[in-house]
């Protein structure tokens, strides 16, 4: 229990900061949309979306420990924070630069038929409802470009070199 209290508490102490790593290095990257007409209506139901789903949780660097207090010029760039498992390390990628290169179609069939690894729950967004895509989309795009693209995924057998949460291996179930 000590350990536990220990790991968490350096993992916390490694999370704050990298946050303002994170934010100084996103916002000397981005580089604004050039001006176009954007539906203010999808843009704002993009916004809200991407909260209460819980996108900028993982997707946006310090979003979840700053209590969503990251400027939207941040929103949704990516970390490089990992989540270490037996699965590996998969990192939250940066969705303005990954929906930026498709169209609004393109986007809405892969949010459906994405599989992924841990932690990304795509078995919810395989489901979300279209319009409700859309609205994502045309926030990304109103956004634009910026940030840098994520690490990569490691396999379970390489260690990170970058702060990561570890996940432990389930406990074997006994089925009786």
């Amino acid at each position: 229990m000590e350990l536990m209290r220990k790991t968490l508490t350096l993992l916390v102490v490694l999370i704050l900061g990298f946050i303002s790593i994170d934010c100084v290095y996103a916002e000397t990257a981005f580089r604004k949309n050039p001006a176009r007409s954007f539906d203010t209506k999808q843009i704002e139901r993009g916004r809200y979306l991407s909260v209460i789903a819980g996108c900028n949780d993982c997707h946006t660097a310090g979003y979840l420990l700053s209590e969503g207090k990251v400027p939207e010029i941040l929103w949704l760039t990516g970390d490089r924070f990992g989540w270490r498992g037996p699965w590996g390390t998969t990192y939250a990628v940066n969705l303005r630069i990954f929906i930026n290169t498709m169209t609004e179609d393109q986007w809405v069939k892969t949010a459906r038929t994405l599989k992924t690894r841990p932690p990304m729950p795509w078995y919810a967004l395989n489901i979300v409802k279209k319009e409700d895509l859309k609205a994502i989309y045309q926030l990304v795009r109103y956004l634009g470009t910026g940030g840098e693209p994520a690490p990569t995924y490691l396999p379970p057998d390489q260690e990170p070199m970058t702060p990561y949460a570890l996940f432990p291996s389930p406990p074997k179930q006994d089925h009786q």
